[in-house]
């Protein structure tokens, strides 16, 4: 299994905002849409940085409530680890496990294509071996 089987089931819809837009923009945009992180982009197809809600807790108690006032670009990540919709979800796992990170944008061709949170591959990786025990039952109940 690879990126793209994940992105052909939970869709290519990516949430971004752009750098200069404030984090207390961003965090009314993570709790309507109830996800854990936002690709920063200006125009919505290069990856400028990644925010997550991470970013902003650590922030919140390191400079306080003003945060919310700062343009996402202060507490972004600006280095973005990413995949590709041709990456195996093994190689996914190890390095959301290496990196220590729960979100990774898909790039393809250059662009911004999709992105795999750490959700994502847990149940694509649970529905993977369920598949392979039904198979294995019914080899075994063949035999």
């Amino acid at each position: 299994m690879n990126v793209e089987t994940i992105l052909k089931n939970k869709g290519r819809d990516v949430a971004t905002i752009a750098p200069e837009a404030s984090v207390g923009e961003a965090v009314a945009l993570l709790r309507r849409k109830g996800i854990g992180a936002l690709v920063v982009s200006g125009d919505g197809e290069h990856v400028a940085g990644i925010l997550s809600e991470r970013d902003i807790v650590h922030a919140l108690a390191d400079r306080g409530a003003n945060v919310v006032e700062l343009p996402v670009s202060a507490l972004m990540t600006p280095r973005v680890f990413t995949c590709t919709p041709e990456d195996s979800i093994a190689d996914l796992m190890g390095q959301m496990t290496e990196q220590r990170i729960r979100h990774l944008p898909v790039i393809a061709d250059g662009r911004l294509a999709g992105i795999v949170s750490i959700g994502d591959v847990v149940k694509i990786r649970l529905e993977e071996v369920e598949w392979e025990a039904s198979n294995l039952r019914q080899f075994i109940a063949s035999a």
